[in-house]
């Protein structure tokens, strides 16, 4: 079982994403996705949160909400459990990640990225607001199987 955060920072109508292009053994590798990682020991999902925002981005921040918990079940890797926030206060300056490019990118340009089906999921559940979730994603490969919604089944 693995534990991690996922953070979203936002600007107007734009999110920081990560390009994952640098590490050559990346399960999200060449896909666009949030900030954030692993927890270490003895961590929060808080903690984690600051933490990995402030290795791959070199910001601190000062707002942020927990929006929900994302339990990603596969056939291929060991079930994970990410804690999802977004961010609209930060102090420091962007520099470049180790990990990929960042980019901001406006939300309306997220369809032609490539990313993981189950992350368009929980991108539309931020951008309608949904109050936090509980949502669990099960992957058959790179597939995306089964999408239940706090305890509902919805279309994937």
């Amino acid at each position: 079982m693995k534990m991690t955060t996922l953070c979203y920072l936002e600007r107007g109508d734009s999110y920081l994403l990560l390009h994952r292009t640098k590490k050559e053994r990346d399960e999200n590798r060449d896909k666009w996705i949030g900030v954030g990682g692993k927890f270490e020991e003895g961590e929060s999902p808080e903690d984690c949160l600051l933490r990995e925002v402030r290795e791959e981005t070199g910001l601190t921040l000062t707002d942020y909400r927990y929006r929900g918990i994302v339990t990603f079940v596969s056939d291929v890797s060991p079930c994970e459990y990410m804690h999802l926030f977004t961010a609209s206060g930060w102090t420091g300056e962007e520099r470049a990640c180790d990990e990929g490019d960042l980019a901001w990118m406006k939300k309306s340009a997220f369809a032609a990225l490539p990313m993981w089906a189950g992350d368009r999921v929980f991108l539309d559940l931020l951008e309608r607001n949904v109050p936090f979730f509980s949502l669990k994603l099960v992957y058959r490969g790179e597939s995306l199987a089964e999408a239940v919604l706090n305890g509902k089944p919805i279309a994937p």
